[in-house]
């Protein structure tokens, strides 16, 4: 697989992750259907067989038991793996997540050691802020996290779900290697705030999560009925009524793109994105499907099929809020 640099810190990584959220249920429900570990382990160990060994998890999946899934899957080959963790989500001694930010310097401390724990290591590669807390300073945040770097935890710092000016604010304490956020041809507002525009002033990579627009462009979803009765996606209003409709119509034109070019609909939305120079991590624990996004890495796409990708799905088109009320607050946009 081609590699990439990440920001100017020196940090390379494949062109396309894995996204392992999915892998593990979430609390008393599963994200994504059903989880399988077996098959989830099957599918990072093959990842590192076609090249793909960057892995993206957070200590809130779970909470904590996506991170010892990883243990278990990168066990006696830590130093092949690039891993990639979260903190942020505030989550109490009974393992229990209080639904606050938490960006305290202590807990950020707290956090990281629970992390190295989980993963079974001793450092972590990429560290991210998972949400900024509105109320400590950036600034008391990611100096937290420099310490981190400075004593060995981590190698490097990312943020997620930020805004320019945020990114600018922490970026003068310590370099920001990365920062991650939801981005696909159905979710483009990092692009319209500006937020790409100073990443790339600054020499900031650009992580690229849900970037098959939490499913839809997988174009396995036809109707709402195509998804498990506890998964969370039939609560967002990108699935709800006449958007849901709205948006299987975008898929369509996409899908049929993706036919004429003898490619799937996955692959022509992964292409779309890499070509941008972003990193994808679309997130999968099975191996039929991860075989396939990784292929997408390999796609050459024309400026002419770019030009017809964003007529089908202009800047700006509405596809509905990819979270509920409660969590688009929390996004600091």
């Amino acid at each position: 697989m081609k590699k990439v640099k990440l920001g100017n810190q020196g940090l390379i990584i494949p062109n396309i992750g894995l996204g392992c959220m999915g892998m593990t249920g979430f609390g008393d429900a599963d994200m994504y259907g059903k989880s399988d570990e077996k098959e989830a382990i099957a599918t990072i160990h093959r990842s590192l067989e076609l090249g793909g060994n960057f892995l993206d998890t957070a200590d809130l999946y779970g909470p904590f038991t996506n991170e010892r899934l990883i243990a278990k899957a990168i066990e006696g080959q830590r130093d092949e793996y690039i891993i990639a963790t979260k903190f942020g989500w505030e989550i109490d001694d009974n393992e229990q997540v209080t639904w606050k930010i938490n960006g305290e310097k202590e807990y950020v401390k707290k956090s990281v050691e629970r992390s190295l724990k989980n993963l079974k290591t001793d450092y972590i590669d990429l560290y991210y802020m998972h949400r900024l807390d509105k109320n400590v300073p950036v600034e008391e945040t990611v100096g937290a996290m420099a310490d981190l770097v400075k004593e060995g935890k981590i190698g490097y710092i990312g943020l997620s779900e930020v805004s320019s000016e945020t990114v600018k604010k922490a970026h003068a304490i310590h370099p920001i290697s990365a920062v991650q956020s939801e981005y696909s041809l159905f979710e483009r507002t990092v692009e319209e705030k500006g937020v790409i525009k100073t990443l790339n002033e600054l020499g900031i990579g650009f992580v690229a999560y849900s970037p098959l627009g939490r499913g839809f462009l997988s174009g396995n979803i036809k109707t709402i009925e195509d998804l498990p009765e506890n998964d969370f996606r039939r609560g967002i209003p990108r699935f709800q009524g006449e958007q849901f409709q709205r948006n299987i119509e975008l898929v369509e034109a996409i899908e049929n793109m993706a036919k004429e070019k003898e490619i799937t609909s996955s692959q022509l939305a992964l292409a779309w994105i890499i070509s941008k120079g972003i990193v994808p991590i679309p997130g999968t624990k099975r191996r039929k499907y991860l075989e396939q996004n990784i292929a997408a890495s390999d796609i050459q796409l024309t400026e002419n099929d770019l030009a017809t990708l964003e007529s089908i799905v202009p800047l700006g088109t509405d596809t509905g809020n990819p979270y509920d009320e409660f969590s688009m607050g929390l996004l600091d946009y």
